[in-house]
């Protein structure tokens, strides 16, 4: 059933937030989108924090007059904003009254796993345990709508990773809806199940996050969900790349001058030291500006018309002898390349 259906806008100086979403119980939304898109806008708004015009409905009620301690809503900031001068078994109790809330502080830190932590104040905390003990907070009041802005970006990868699998087990059982902002592809994959995408104040894509990342409608967004997005306009039956360079592909639409995006995955693109004979239709010389190793693949940044990024074995590299600075060749098979009009 529908829990939030959310229809705002907000009007701060020159920007303007005009967003519509619904969400089912038990849903987790990513909210991407470059910077001043309005992501930290949205979940402000949501919180009551930032004064909106239009509905929030949670539960079949409107909550948007209501103040922010009064709406069903939990916020987790960036950097998770605990009161430095209370301990973490307060912190937690201070959202749902101090003194009958300290039972139900304790059963949330130890279901976060830092009931041990309880005594301590921030400043006595890691970053991780500071962001379970923001959680545990913001978890304990019980909120049909939870709001994490970052919740994972300060950290370091070890804690971050731990953070990461402690809010998924979590989330997993949250019976709300969970709101998640995030400039991270990672986090947005493991946490999300649907993605709503910003940009200047407006929802430009939403889906499930396969839905979303065979045809991203913005490079900013396929760069985020790692795959190369070259855009231009249709000419011929091709795409006439902004920038130089065509690409082949098979659903491109049949009328001259539509602007669109041609999307293909890293792992589509295929380099070779000499230009290749084979059945694929795209075919360009490129220079190998970076080789970046990440476990066994190796993602190789590349110049050319267009650019682009490819992913390979460690063992293909070593075969090919590609090194940065290299001149190579790339190809894309046309049936990889998804055209998505803008």
């Amino acid at each position: 059933m529908t829990l939030l259906d959310v229809d705002v806008a907000v009007a701060r100086g020159a920007f303007r937030l005009d967003v519509a979403l619904e969400a089912d119980a038990g849903d987790v939304l990513a909210i991407v989108g470059p910077n001043g898109a309005g992501k930290s806008t949205l979940l402000r708004a949501l919180a009551g924090l930032d004064r909106a015009t239009g509905r929030i409905v949670i539960d079949g009620a409107d909550v948007h007059r209501q103040a922010p301690e009064d709406r069903p809503v939990a916020w987790v900031p960036q950097r998770g904003a605990l009161f430095p001068h209370l301990s973490a078994l307060d912190n937690v109790a201070y959202g749902i009254g101090r003194r009958r809330g300290r039972a139900a502080a304790i059963e949330w830190l130890e279901r976060l796993g830092v009931a041990t932590l309880a005594t301590r104040r921030p400043s006595q905390l890691s970053g991780g345990q500071a962001q379970k003990v923001a959680l545990a907070r913001a978890l304990a009041r019980d909120p049909r709508l939870l709001l994490l802005d970052e919740p994972l970006s300060a950290l370091d990868a070890a804690t971050r990773t731990d953070v990461r699998r402690t809010l998924r087990a979590h989330l997993r059982d949250f019976d709300g809806v969970t709101a998640l902002v995030t400039h991270d592809a990672v986090d947005a994959a493991s946490l999300a199940d649907r993605m709503v995408a910003l940009d200047g104040g407006r929802v430009v894509q939403e889906g499930t996050l396969s839905q979303v990342a065979r045809a991203p409608r913005a490079p900013w967004l396929a760069e985020l969900l790692g795959a190369n997005a070259c855009r231009g306009h249709t000419r011929d039956g091709e795409v006439a790349v902004d920038g130089g360079g065509r690409l082949v592909a098979v659903d491109v639409p049949a009328e001259d001058g539509v602007e669109v995006l041609a999307v293909f995955a890293p792992h589509a693109v295929a380099l070779h030291r000499d230009r290749p004979s084979g059945s694929a239709r795209n075919v360009w010389p490129v220079t190998v500006r970076q080789l970046t190793t990440m476990g066994g693949r190796v993602r190789v940044d590349t110049d050319g018309s267009p650019p682009v990024v490819g992913e390979v074995t460690a063992a293909a590299v070593s075969a090919l002898g590609l090194a940065e600075g290299q001149q190579a060749w790339v190809s894309v098979k046309a049936t990889e390349v998804t055209v998505v009009p803008l």
